[in-house]
């Protein structure tokens, strides 16, 4: 039924097809889409048809059980001004990293980053999606600690958080706000959920995440409401997995390094999504990719708040037939206490 108001949760979908013995596919794909439209990177990323019409053809191709736009970490760094550069096939790099005290962030307090053309791109986009895909349609925004680290470098970023807390602070308050910012206007586009990108958390202690990160994701979610926030942090997370649940998000998207039913016994009710490798993705045959989906959803077939996905966001040139196989094994798979080997996959 095509969706003309309201809101789509995640959360609900899951209970609801695990309660029917099946599991929500969602793997976090986009930019191999440009394979069926025959279009760059960069297209896609300036020009919100361009974008629309690749969903489009994934979600015709696929029948995923919700579809995010287009990841990308420079959307909000690039809108404040810093510049970035934009290959043609290739994702989008920052080029400087200009803040190196508080005061060098003055001029980027004037600037509203709703008015940057690829941000309105984004926008467009999210609204196309609902107006279109009969499923819950997501959208993402770059963790604060992540945008902090595009304005003064990573590494420096890391330094000053034991060095000096109130540049530190300074800062992290700033890209929040900033982050805040595009995220309501996300909210108002018609996001069901809105993913967080925080890839810099993973260097973070769980004494810092709780100290600095939790305060600000607890009051996003509270002021996005409606929306159902994912936090996803890349690489080895099991160090911070704890202080991750405590947050106040409603789900959380976890690398293919860690050990997703681990984390499930712990979960509590937890959302969580992954995490069937990328890198298998792309390299290995669909055979093996339609085996080690099934391992991980028999492994997870215990947990009700369960979607399957990527552990991260698919490259550009992952086989269609390796997505096509991912996706076979998830329609495949049933709950049957006392079911019979799963068919081996369709050559």
């Amino acid at each position: 039924m095509r969706r003309v108001s309201g809101k789509f949760s995640l959360r609900e979908l899951a209970l609801t097809l695990w309660n029917e013995g099946r599991r929500p596919v969602v793997p976090l794909m986009g930019y191999p889409g440009l394979q069926l439209t025959k279009t760059s990177i960069k297209q896609n990323q300036f020009n919100h048809l361009v974008q629309f019409q690749t969903l489009s053809r994934l979600y015709d191709r696929f029948h995923p059980d919700a579809m995010f736009f287009l990841m990308d970490l420079s959307v909000e760094a690039s809108a404040l001004g810093l510049p970035v550069r934009f290959p043609l096939d290739d994702t989008p790099s920052v080029e400087a990293h200009p803040v190196r005290t508080l005061e060098d962030l003055e001029p980027f307090r004037k600037i509203d980053i709703l008015g940057d053309g690829r941000v309105m791109v984004y926008l467009e986009t999210l609204r196309h999606m609902r107006a279109a895909f009969p499923c819950p349609v997501g959208a993402y925004v770059i963790g604060p600690l992540t945008l902090a680290g595009l304005l003064a470098g990573a590494n420096e970023l890391a330094m000053q958080s034991i060095l000096d807390e109130s540049f530190f602070q300074g800062i992290l308050e700033f890209s929040y706000g900033v982050v805040l910012r595009y995220a309501q206007a996300l909210q108002e586009a018609g996001a069901d959920t809105i993913m967080v990108l925080e890839p810099t958390a993973v260097i973070f202690s769980p004494e810092a995440f709780r100290k600095h990160l939790a305060p600000l994701y607890r009051e996003l979610v509270g002021i996005l409401d409606d929306v159902e926030v994912i936090l996803h942090v890349c690489g080895n997370t099991h160090h911070l997995i704890p202080e991750m649940r405590r947050c106040g998000v409603v789900g959380l998207s976890l690398d293919s390094v860690v050990d997703l039913p681990r984390v499930a016994r712990d979960g509590e009710g937890l959302l969580l999504l992954g995490n069937v490798s990328p890198v298998a993705m792309l390299s290995e045959a669909p055979e093996h990719i339609y085996r080690i989906t099934n391992e991980l959803l028999e492994a997870m077939k215990d947990y009700p708040y369960f979607i399957l996905s990527t552990g991260c966001d698919l490259p550009q040139d992952v086989p269609l037939e390796n997505i096509e196989a991912f996706f076979q094994a998830g329609r495949d798979w049933r709950v049957e206490r006392q079911r019979k080997e799963t068919k081996a996959f369709a050559k």
